[in-house]
């Protein structure tokens, strides 16, 4: 009679696979834990880093917005400070008589000289004159009311009388052109 076959070898080895394939299958889930870990981790410095540029770019842009903000705008206030000079001038030259301008021509020739180089630095500086004319329509966006007055043969709203010349400083209103207007009812 044959023996029987002494298996249980087979059952060792079967048993050993199975315990390296368990130890092999937990290093592998070790792995992708860890891999899986420093995925997260790389994801969360690309997001960190994406949005460290994006505010060096906003921040590059707002410096550059109060760049230029700060040269067209940034002489504002002696801008403002040489309005009176430029009113007084064009007061000085409008009360000159015709008598005055005999006797005193060069001197007056003078003050225009300089006004007319006045108004050629405001330009520079991009400085424009308001100069609204009797009849134009009052507009609250370049003109000061100083006073209303019904006047015959005008319209509410009309300028009827221009005090002050205004100012735009590039694109912001330096000072608004101070007039009078016309309260007529309509009729």
């Amino acid at each position: 009679m044959a023996e029987p076959k002494n298996d249980d070898f087979l059952d060792d080895i079967d048993i050993a696979e199975g315990e390296e394939y368990a130890d092999d299958m937990a290093e592998i889930g070790e792995e992708e834990l860890e891999l899986d870990q420093l995925r997260a981790e790389r994801d969360e410095l690309r997001d960190r880093f994406m949005r460290a540029l994006a505010d060096a770019e906003n921040a590059r842009k707002r410096s550059d917005k109060d760049r230029r903000e700060a040269e067209n705008y940034g002489g504002s206030k002696l801008a403002r400070d040489m309005l009176p000079v430029y009113d007084n001038m064009k007061r000085a030259l409008e009360a000159a008589t015709d008598e005055q301008r005999d006797v005193s021509g060069p001197l007056l020739e003078g003050v225009e000289l300089t006004m007319r180089e006045l108004l050629n630095v405001f330009k520079k500086h991009g400085i424009e004159v308001i100069a609204p004319e009797v009849g134009d329509r009052f507009d609250p966006q370049n003109h000061q009311a100083m006073f209303e007055a019904p006047v015959p043969g005008t319209r509410a709203g009309d300028i009827i009388q221009v005090a002050a010349e205004g100012f735009m400083l590039h694109d912001r209103l330096l000072r608004p052109a101070q007039v009078g207007v016309s309260s007529m009812p309509a009729g």
